[in-house]
C-alpha cells in the first residue's frame, strides 16, 4: 500500500516509497525550523536557516564520506519534494501580490522597470565577460560557439529568485513599504525579462523562435489582464455575497494555481510570476487580507520551509573539481556584483536614499529555482557547442546569494528597524537599546 508507481505516457517509471516521504517531510519540517530558530537568535532571518537546513540534512555536503545525509530521497521522490518545493514558492508568490499595494506599484512602475533593466543588464554582461576570459580572453568573442556559451552563462546570472527575497521582506516588515514594492515588482519583471533574453539567446544559437517568445509575453499579459479582470469582478461579487468565507479563500486558491500553469504552460512565463498576477488581482479588496492569512496558514506550515530546503537538499557537488574554483568564484562574484551595482545605481538615480538603494541592489542579488530553469532551458547550448558547464557554479551561486540576500537586508535595515521603535514611544518614556532589541526579537519571535 506505501508504494505507488509514477506512470506518464504509458511509461511506469521508478517506484517511490510514501513512508520514506512522510519521514523525510518530518525531517524537512523540524530541521528547517530549528536551524531557523537558531538563526533568529543570532540575528539572521529564519530563511537563511531554511537553507542551511537542506545543506545539513541533504547529501551535498557529505559527497565521498560514505554518509548519505539524513535524507537520501530517489530520485522519485525527489520529484516529489521538488512539487511541494514548487508549491510552496507558488504560495509565497500570491501572498505577495495579495498583500502589495497596487497603487504604490503604479507609482513605482517606472523605476522598478528600469532597476529590473538595470539587473538583467549588467548581470549578463560581466557574466559574459567572465565566461570569455575562462574560454580563451575576450578575443574570442568573434568564435560564434563560445560567445553563444558565454552569453547562456550570463543569462544564469539575470535570474533572481523572488521567493527567498520576499520572504526576507516580509520577515523584517519590508514589504509592504515604498522599496519593498519596488523590489518586488522589479523582481517580477526581472524574471520576464530574463526568460526574453534567453529566447533570444538560444534563438540566435539555433533554438526556438525569438518573435514567438514576445508574442507569448505580450499574449500573457493581455491574458492577465482580461481574466484578472474578470477574476476580480467575480471576487468581488463573491465576498459581497459570502464575506468571510472559507469558499472565497478556496476559490482563490483555485485562481492561483489556475494563473500558474497558464502562465506556465500556454505562454511559457515562469509559473511564480503567473501566481504572483493572480494575487496582484485580488489585492486591495475586502476579503484579500482574509485570504492571505489563509495562504499564509496553509503554506508556511507546510509548503514554504518545502521550497527553501530543497534548494540545499538538491546540492550535487560529486561533479565537482577544485581545479575550476577559480571560475565558479568569478562567476558568482559577476552574479552578486552584477545585481548589486546595476540596480542599486539605478534606484540611487530614482532618487532613493543610500539606504534603499543599496537594499535594492541587495534584494536582487538571490537566486534559486529561476536560475536552475535557465541553466535546464539553455544547456542544449553547450551540449552542441561545448564549453564552460556552468552547473556546479550555478549552484555556489544559489547557495551563497540565498544566504548572503538575508544577511545584506537584516544589516541594511537593522539600524532603520531601531529607528522605527524608538520613534513609536512616547517621548517621555525612556527606552534602553537593549531593551529595543528586546522588543524586535519578541515580534520576530511570535509566529515561532
Amino acid at each position: 500500500m506505501s508504494c505507488f508507481p509514477r506512470v506518464i505516457q504509458g511509461v511506469t517509471q521508478m517506484e517511490f516509497n510514501v513512508m520514506h516521504i512522510l519521514l523525510d517531510c518530518g525531517i524537512i519540517l523540524f530541521s528547517t525550523k530549528f536551524v531557523g530558530m537558531i538563526t533568529r537568535k543570532l540575528g539572521l532571518p529564519q530563511v537563511v536557516g531554511m537553507i542551511l537546513a537542506g545543506l545539513l540534512i541533504g547529501p551535498a555536503l557529505f559527497a565521498g564520506t560514505g554518509f548519505s545525509g539524513l535524507i537520501h530521497p530517489t530520485d522519485a521522490e525527489m520529484n516529489v519534494l521538488k512539487s511541494f518545493s514548487q508549491i510552496g514558492v507558488v504560495f509565497i508568490l500570491f501572498s505577495s501580490g495579495l498583500e502589495t499595494d497596487f497603487r504604490e506599484m503604479k507609482r513605482s512602475g517606472v523605476a522598478a522597470t528600469c532597476i529590473a533593466l538595470a539587473g538583467v543588464a549588467v548581470p549578463i554582461a560581466l557574466g559574459t565577460v567572465t565566461a570569455l576570459l575562462f574560454m580563451g580572453g575576450l578575443s574570442e568573442i568573434h568564435n560564434h560557439e563560445k560567445l553563444m556559451n558565454a552569453l547562456f552563462i550570463g543569462c544564469i546570472l539575470s535570474a533572481t529568485s523572488v521567493g527567498i527575497t520576499v520572504e526576507t521582506l516580509r520577515e523584517l516588515g519590508k514589504l509592504k513599504t515604498k522599496i519593498g514594492t519596488t523590489v518586488l515588482s522589479a523582481a517580477i519583471i526581472d524574471d520576464v525579462i530574463g526568460i526574453v533574453v534567453l529566447s533570444i539567446v538560444t534563438g540566435i544559437g539555433g533554438e526556438g523562435s525569438i518573435g514567438m517568445t514576445l508574442l507569448r509575453v505580450a499574449g500573457f499579459f493581455l491574458f492577465t489582464v482580461v481574466v484578472g479582470y474578470a477574476m476580480r469582478r467575480a471576487f468581488k461579487l463573491m465576498v459581497k455575497i459570502y464575506p468571510h468565507r472559507r469558499r472565497t479563500s478556496i476559490f482563490a486558491f483555485a485562481a492561483c494555481f489556475f494563473f500558474a500553469y497558464a502562465a506556465e504552460e500556454f505562454f511559457g512565463i515562469a509559473a511564480i510570476t503567473g501566481a504572483y498576477m493572480a494575487g496582484l488581482m485580488l489585492s486591495g479588496l475586502g476579503d484579500s487580507a482574509f485570504v492571505d492569512r489563509k495562504v499564509i496558514v496553509s503554506g508556511y506550515m507546510f509548503f514554504t520551509p518545502m521550497f527553501f530546503a530543497y534548494i540545499g537538499i538538491s546540492a550535487d557537488f560529486s561533479g565537482f573539481h577544485w581545479s575550476s574554483m577559480l571560475f565558479v568564484l568569478a562567476f558568482v562574484a559577476a552574479g552578486i556584483i552584477g545585481k548589486i551595482a546595476g540596480c542599486g545605481a539605478v534606484a540611487h538615480c530614482f532618487g532613493y536614499k543610500k539606504r534603499d538603494s543599496l537594499a535594492a541592489g541587495f534584494g536582487m542579488i538571490a537566486r534559486g529555482e529561476v536560475a536552475l530553469a535557465v541553466y535546464a532551458t539553455g544547456s542544449v547550448l553547450i551540449a552542441r557547442n561545448g564549453g564552460i558547464d556552468p552547473l556546479v557554479a550555478t549552484i555556489f551561486l544559489i547557495i551563497t546569494s540565498s544566504i548572503l540576500c538575508p544577511i545584506f537586508l537584516k544589516l541594511v535595515f537593522r539600524n532603520h528597524q531601531t529607528a522605527e521603535v524608538a520613534a513609536a514611544v512616547p517621548h517621555s518614556v525612556t527606552i534602553s537599546s537593549e531593551a529595543i532589541e528586546n522588543v524586535h526579537h519578541n515580534i520576530a519571535d511570535e509566529d515561532d
